[in-house]
């Protein structure tokens, strides 16, 4: 699908939902898209998986009407102008400490005159479409997410919530509580008391909010609290019928 419609998704107000892309084998993508994820999160920060095995299954998900997003492993303009040229709808950085970080991104990931991502967009090929219809679409069609994942970020909330040009901000609770010196306990009232504070602090700033959890329980609780664009666990974790039934039950409990 070209252009995605993940930020008229986002627009509605109702839950946008993904889920983990465990595999880079084009037949179990295709099963996991059938889902009817919203989204996909594409890991290049700890996987081993290269722009060469991502790009197809990238594709696959804007035929399939997913927004393929794929986090790259940090900050910086090759892996970004990378991975939206290979067919991303969204990219997600990782480890954004300071509005230094955000701005930065912001100009790695827009075209002129937002920024000044290089003009090549290698999917459009696949898709039947021309390199214009990209120029055209591209900053108001993609996704920018940014990672809030340490005290440093918490303490540069509003700051960085300041910063034009990018549409999510998404708290990575794991990353969160090593930041704070209790890693892994992602329960912990410290977290949660971030992540509402994040919910409250970000309403009216024009940034959508994200996060990520493994328990589906979890991600009923946090969708509630206001993170409306949820990654829940992974096909691989949950099963691809089940993945289906949890989508269309929080749909309906969530709808705005």
């Amino acid at each position: 699908m070209y252009p995605s419609d993940v930020r008229q998704k986002l627009a509605t107000g109702n839950p946008v939902l993904g889920t983990s892309m465990f595999s880079r084998e084009p037949f179990v993508a295709q099963s996991i898209y059938q889902t009817g994820a919203d989204w996909v999160w594409i890991d290049q920060e700890h996987s081993p998986a290269g722009f060469e095995s991502v790009g197809t299954i990238a594709v696959q998900g804007r035929q399939a009407g997913s927004a393929p997003v794929i986090r790259i492993p940090y900050n910086n303009p090759g892996d970004i102008k990378k991975a939206y040229d290979v067919g991303a709808v969204g990219v997600m950085v990782p480890q954004i400490d300071t509005p230094e970080d955000a701005k930065n991104a912001v100009h790695w990931a827009k075209y002129p005159p937002v920024g000044m991502r290089g003009i090549a967009p290698f999917f459009a090929g696949y898709l039947g479409l021309t390199q214009q219809d990209i120029i055209d679409n591209a900053n108001d069609e993609t996704l920018l997410l940014l990672q809030m994942e340490s005290v440093e970020a918490y303490e540069n909330l509003d700051e960085i919530l300041a910063v034009p040009g990018y549409e999510v901000l998404l708290v990575g609770p794991t990353d969160l509580s090593a930041s704070l010196g209790i890693g892994g306990d992602i329960h912990n009232s410290k977290i949660e008391n971030i992540m509402t504070d994040v919910a409250q602090r970000i309403k009216g700033t024009g940034k959508y909010l994200a996060t990520t959890f493994a328990e589906v329980d979890d991600c009923r609780r946090w969708i509630g609290e206001g993170y409306q664009m949820m990654n829940v666990s992974s096909t691989l974790a949950l099963g691809t019928i089940q993945t289906a039934e949890i989508y269309a039950e929080l749909r309906e409990t969530y709808k705005a």
